[in-house]
């Protein structure tokens, strides 16, 4: 019996630890960065790339990302996505740490995408590129040499929920919207946001961070989320306007709680209001 209690406490440990591996320590990351099998990309804007980058790390932004058209944020095709990553030397089969200036919500997004693109090993720079300089690990002006590479991971679909979803979700306990936008833009009070979804609650993305930008721990993250009403026995639908600050919960439900049903609202909030449904305020 006592065997039986050791192994069963060896699984948890391990499965936990597997989980919290979605991030990746400024000392770790440090430790790796000339492996040849890691691969280290800035989700910034170019601008923001060419002023200061993690010494070999390659720039894939998170806009590269967006669809042309009038609904800001929605998601370019599966294969224009891979074909993305490819140009930019990017291979599903390397161990990838993504990280942005420090709000990782960039980070989180572009994790995101190739999470959902079937990337296996996938990881994000806990806090971020402010976090690796307060650290005083090497960073540079000079742009990265990047060589074509091949990537062929599959698209994975049940990682995102529709609008029709959402909408079916009304009145259903076991559905949980979850707005992640600041508290201003979910009430409609910033001039730029109309409101929320009807019966969307909001926890804000910053909320998930501590002082120094870091992901706040398993204990707090849960408490955050239980006082709202979000458990692991429900669906969770993830939005924002665009889909990119729902990275961060994303990572902090599925891969530091284990919650096991989580999708991204890719189409957020600006799809939702040019499909004609109603927001509250």
């Amino acid at each position: 019996m006592k065997k039986l209690f050791f192994v069963a406490g060896l699984l948890f440990l391990f499965g936990s630890l597997s989980m919290a591996q979605d991030l990746i320590s400024v000392a770790d990351l440090a430790k790796e960065l000339k492996n040849p099998d890691y691969l280290v990309v800035s989700a910034e804007i170019p601008t923001e790339y060419a002023k200061v980058h993690i010494t070999g790390s390659v720039n894939i932004s998170y806009k590269d990302f967006f669809k042309p058209g009038s609904i800001e944020g929605l998601m370019i095709a599966d294969a224009d996505i891979a074909k993305v990553f490819a140009e930019n030397g990017v291979s599903e089969t390397k161990k990838i740490v993504v990280y942005d200036e420090g709000s990782m919500k960039y980070a989180s997004r572009v994790y995101w995408i190739l999470k959902y693109m079937g990337a296996p090993n996938v990881m994000v720079l806990n806090g971020g590129l402010e976090a690796w300089k307060a650290g005083r690990k090497p960073v540079t002006k000079n742009p990265s040499t990047v060589e074509k590479a091949s990537f062929n991971g599959k698209a994975n679909p049940g990682m995102i929920a529709s609008a029709d979803d959402v909408k079916a979700a009304a009145g259903k306990p076991a559905v949980v919207v979850v707005d992640v936008r600041e508290a201003n833009e979910y009430k409609g009070l910033d001039g730029k946001s109309k409101g929320h979804i009807p019966g969307s609650i909001n926890i804000e993305h910053l909320a998930l961070l501590d002082a120094k930008g870091l992901m706040k721990s398993k204990d707090e993250l849960e408490k955050i989320f239980a006082a709202s009403g979000v458990s692991k026995d429900k669906t969770i639908y993830l939005y924002c306007a665009t889909g990119v600050r729902t990275g961060k919960a994303y990572i902090a439900l599925t891969k530091i709680l284990a919650y096991p049903n989580v999708k991204v609202y890719d189409g957020g909030l600006n799809e939702w209001i040019a499909l004609g449904n109603k927001v509250d305020k």
